[in-house]
């Protein structure tokens, strides 16, 4: 199992407190500082069944300052910014057994434990 966690976000630290509460033994990564690699990325994306844009936090400066909302952009440019600004990606995401959600509301990773 693992947690793609930003401890400043009270989302995150409440699903990681559910996955803790299961007894889960979860890896935390804080993706901040250790963004994902584009193959991750696009692993998770497809685990989560949603388009880049899906997964983006569309109320971050760096999405206005860049902008994303660009319909013409496509998959693999908004993946681009997504590694290039991680803080785009929203939060927590849950890995287990070849599953992933986002714990928003924390409650949902509860699908996956």
């Amino acid at each position: 199992m693992k947690i793609y966690h930003n401890p400043r976000c009270s989302k995150s630290r409440q699903t990681l407190e559910i996955l803790n509460e299961a007894g889960a033994d979860a890896e935390i990564v804080e993706y901040l500082k250790t963004p994902p690699s584009r193959d991750e990325l696009i692993a998770l994306l497809d685990m989560l069944g949603m388009k880049p844009r899906e997964l983006m936090r569309t109320g971050e400066a760096e999405y206005k300052d860049n902008n994303l909302a660009n319909p013409d952009l496509d998959d693999d440019a908004l993946i681009d910014a997504m590694l290039t600004f991680p803080k785009l990606i929203e939060r927590p995401i849950v890995v287990n057994n070849g599953k992933a959600v986002i714990g928003r509301p924390p409650v949902s990773v509860k699908d996956i434990l």
